[in-house]
């Protein structure tokens, strides 16, 4: 146990005392951290996702366009008949979109994939959404 205080100890004074040092040096925005959160509607429920790894275009100093891949997690209640099994009401999954940011507002278009079930076939599903970048 001490050990493990001692080598987060030493991590942060260690990270802490370089840091500083980097920003003033490189002139970089010391925020706590970066990154775009959004929430939208897609297939009759909602979604919650940060961007992930991205193609980002600038068009100007306060706009840009990403087209890049979305962790989600999908907030849908499974509509079920009597004591059949269901789905979990918050799923992971994994989209694809298009994502325009203008200052701190993101507008939103993702596409997410719903895999086959007994009853439907596989479908891509179009989504809207807004965010704010941090």
């Amino acid at each position: 146990m001490h050990y493990f205080i001692r080598t987060v100890g030493l991590s942060t004074l260690l990270v802490g005392s370089i840091f500083p040092t980097c920003a003033q040096q490189q002139k970089i925005n010391t925020s706590l951290f970066e990154g775009t959160l959004a929430a939208g509607y897609v297939d009759k429920g909602a979604y919650l996702n940060c961007l992930g790894p991205s193609i980002k275009y600038n068009t100007c100093p306060t706009c840009s366009v990403l087209i890049g891949l979305l962790p989600t997690l999908k907030i849908k209640k499974d509509q079920v008949e009597g004591d059949k099994p269901k789905n979990s009401t918050i799923t992971p999954t994994l989209g694809v979109g298009l994502t325009v940011i203008y200052k701190h507002l993101a507008l939103q278009i993702p596409t997410f994939y719903t895999p086959k079930t007994a009853t439907e076939t596989g479908k891509w599903k179009i989504g809207l959404g807004l965010g704010h970048k941090f």
